[in-house]
């Protein structure tokens, strides 16, 4: 028996790794033989850079850059292929966590610490960025980014503008001339799995902002800055930023990454599954199991399980969600390719305690259903014969 693992991690409770370990242990219990394969997964926001070196080779890299107020931290990003790729996320650098709930305030963070990461990484002579920009704090359609890598971004008087979202409704002219050379040698992929527009009723500002700590009015300063921001870069570029699918990811970043950089934007789990050499593993694999903190409607936008099970599809390999928590039939995803979901509760708990036992659980869960399994597989053998 051959065993895909791929989850993603358990929000606030288990990264993606022991996650993958705790599946394992299930497995082992029911299949004491199989081989296992272990796919950490991420879909581009906080756990991207640990599930991709915790799934193939590469260095952690720690260097000092700025948060989303402008403060000294450090942030990590990593190296793969041999220091050809940086694996780099924003919410290292730029995210909501680095942040108490008194100081959001998207009118005035930046991007900028991740411009900076993206900088050290050309400075190691990367060939190719892989960027997941989810968890960010900010709005500011990664002008704070541009600036790092040398963008002037400024207003009527020809003075460069202040940091943050709001300072863009006083954007006039985008300066290119003093860019780093190094970036139009460099690949940029950007994990993005929200089809939002940099502006409007569906925007970047309007959807986001709130958990970024925007207000009603901060909302409409926000939305019409970033109006003015892709109205200029698109004009430079030569391409309509205002309706590019996605262009509203992390505060108007997608919009900018393909502006300022040349990016593509990619679906964030499919992106980890093609660096994991998942394709490989899976094609050979008798099941996958996945999983996420809670599956329900939402999971088949996009989110982990749903990247798994495409790929394991094209293979016709079954796929099982054993999540922390299930809403919805066990069915729920079967339109996808998942055969089924299980949730790992055994009882009713608190929050506090159901994260306490989650890896138990999940372990236990992950027996429960496989032994399962392992009866119709020895049943159909049997009809066979």
């Amino acid at each position: 028996m051959r065993i895909v693992i791929a989850p993603d991690s358990f929000k606030g409770c288990l990264n993606a790794l022991n996650v993958a370990l705790a599946m394992s242990r299930g497995v082992q219990r029911v299949y004491p033989q199989s081989e296992i394969d272990l796919i950490p997964m991420a879909d581009g926001g906080e756990g991207t850079v640990e599930a991709i070196l915790s799934a193939v080779p590469g260095e952690e890299i720690k260097i000092k850059v700025t948060d989303p107020l402008g403060r000294s931290i450090e942030a990590t990003y990593g190296l793969i292929d041999n220091g050809a790729t940086a694996i780099i996320e924003m919410a290292a650098a730029s995210g909501l966590t680095l942040l108490r709930d008194k100081e959001r305030d998207p009118r005035l963070t930046s991007t900028q610490g991740t411009g900076m990461l993206i900088r050290d990484a050309l400075d190691r002579g990367v060939k190719r960025i892989l960027l997941g920009i989810g968890g960010s704090a900010t709005n500011d359609g990664g002008a704070g980014l541009a600036v790092a890598l040398g963008v002037k971004l400024l207003d009527a008087q020809g003075k460069e503008l202040p940091q943050g979202g709001a300072a863009l409704a006083n954007l006039v002219n985008i300066d290119m001339s003093g860019v780093d050379p190094r970036l139009a040698k460099v690949q940029f992929e950007v994990a993005c799995d929200v089809q939002n527009p940099l502006c409007g009723p569906e925007g970047a500002s309007a959807v986001y902002g709130p958990q970024k700590g925007a207000n009603p009015e901060d909302i409409r300063v926000l939305d019409a800055a970033l109006q003015n921001f892709g109205e200029r870069l698109s004009t430079l570029v030569g391409r309509n930023l205002l309706e590019l699918s996605g262009g509203g990811a992390a505060g108007g970043v997608g919009a900018g990454v393909v502006g300022f950089l040349g990016a593509k934007l990619r679906p964030g789990s499919q992106m980890v599954l093609e660096v994991a050499d998942a394709d490989v593993k899976i094609q050979h694999a008798d099941l996958v199991l996945t999983g996420e903190g809670r599956t329900d409607f939402q999971t088949a936008y996009g989110k982990v399980p749903v990247g798994v099970a495409a790929l394991a599809k094209k293979y016709e390999v079954p796929v099982l969600v054993i999540s922390g928590a299930v809403e919805g039939p066990p069915d729920l995803l079967a339109d996808v390719g998942i055969a089924s979901c299980f949730s790992i509760s055994e009882r009713p708990a608190t929050i506090e305690e159901a994260f306490r036992k989650a890896e138990n659980q999940l372990e236990r869960a992950v027996w429960r259903v496989l032994t399962v399994w392992k009866l119709g597989e020895a049943s159909a053998r049997k009809k066979k014969s």
